[in-house]
């Protein structure tokens, strides 16, 4: 058994866990930024479908190399306006929208009849490190982005503060949580609370992730 097959089983495995109860299991997304092509390879061969890209020009690449091969692109990294066609043209979901001029180029450059899952990254911890756009001004933006042509709002994602207190992961996973529920109280039909990623995705699972990001827990440690 490869590595990269023990570490998925062993995930999923945790996951499978997690969601015991009422929580359906969540979206697993393989951040597989800096991986290879073969690296990816193996793990589709073991039944992983989704993956999640940082940099735009070395996805755009991956997803040219596996064309065909049935996988869902996800692009993860913040996006500047001048990469926004590229990401409108080769990926099927952005994680990380927190500026409508952003969703505006994305939803000009998308193909009619075919589009793009968004989510909008909320800064929950307040880190001015992090992106993302404060908590209280998601709602505003989610009724701007459901408004545009060729985009789907799917949902809200978050970076957390990485720190091993759960209670503060708890605490931030929940304030993710209650803005998804508001723009689902304003009318908007969202579904996807992407929280977690492999330090800390066992807790946002328990906190309502609905798709986590995982990257290390499955291809190792970057070197």
């Amino acid at each position: 058994m490869s590595l990269i097959e023990a570490n998925l089983q062993h995930v999923r495995g945790q996951i499978a866990a997690a969601s015991l109860g009422d929580r359906a299991a969540p979206t697993l997304v393989a951040v597989s930024k800096t991986r290879s092509v073969a690296e990816i390879r193996a793990a589709l061969a073991h039944g992983q479908r989704d993956f999640g890209e940082n940099y735009v020009q070395e996805g755009v690449e991956k997803v040219i190399a596996l064309a065909g091969s049935g996988v869902i692109w996800h692009f993860i990294g913040p996006l500047q306006s001048n990469k926004a066609k590229l990401v409108a043209e080769y990926f099927d979901w952005v994680h990380g929208l927190d500026r409508l001029k952003i969703a505006d180029a994305l939803s000009r450059h998308r193909q009619p009849g075919k589009p793009l899952n968004v989510c909008i990254q909320v800064n929950v911890s307040g880190e001015s490190s992090k992106g993302g756009i404060a908590p209280e001004a998601a709602l505003g933006l989610a009724e701007s982005v459901a408004a545009l042509p060729n985009l789907r709002l799917r949902g809200v994602m978050t970076i957390i503060e990485n720190i091993s207190d759960v209670a503060v992961q708890r605490d931030q996973f929940g304030r993710l949580r209650a803005v998804l529920l508001a723009i689902l109280q304003a009318g908007i039909a969202v579904d996807t609370c992407s929280m977690g990623m492999s330090q800390d995705f066992i807790t946002a699972i328990e906190e309502g992730s609905t798709m986590v990001r995982i990257g290390s827990a499955i291809f190792g440690a970057r070197v």
